[in-house]
């Protein structure tokens, strides 16, 4: 497992947990992506979100374009299909202030995403 390194012009961090082939497909501003994600509060280590679980299915999102939070708009740009990423997020890269209190996540929580990226389309 790699060690955690800044998303460039981010205070968000990510480590590579599986590395993918140097040949497939990136993820680039204004692709559509669909990936398997987990999320973590950090602070309490509760889970708020897994695509995998029971009813739920991969997430679909266009990359760099402000669709998700930033920490994980930012944090999965140059990631490669097959490729799993970890990413440390803080809350003003999250939800900030406000906190999402639906899902668990209270204000200024940190976040913490797995993230696996299934598949790329382009622009």
């Amino acid at each position: 497992m790699s060690a955690f390194v800044p998303v460039p012009g981010c205070a968000t961090r990510f480590r590579v947990l599986n590395q993918a082939p140097p040949s497939a497909p990136v993820v680039e501003r204004g692709d559509v992506v669909v990936v398997h994600a987990k999320g973590v509060v950090k602070e309490t280590q509760k889970t708020f979100w897994s695509t995998k679980d029971p009813g739920q299915k991969p997430f679909e999102y266009t990359a760099g374009v402000g669709g998700v939070i930033t920490g994980w708009d930012r944090g999965c740009l140059g990631a490669r299909v097959g490729e799993t990423r970890e990413l440390d997020i803080p809350a003003s890269e999250g939800y900030g202030a406000g906190g999402f209190p639906a899902w668990g996540i209270p204000p200024n929580g940190a976040l913490v995403f797995e993230i696996e990226v299934l598949s790329v389309r382009g622009k």
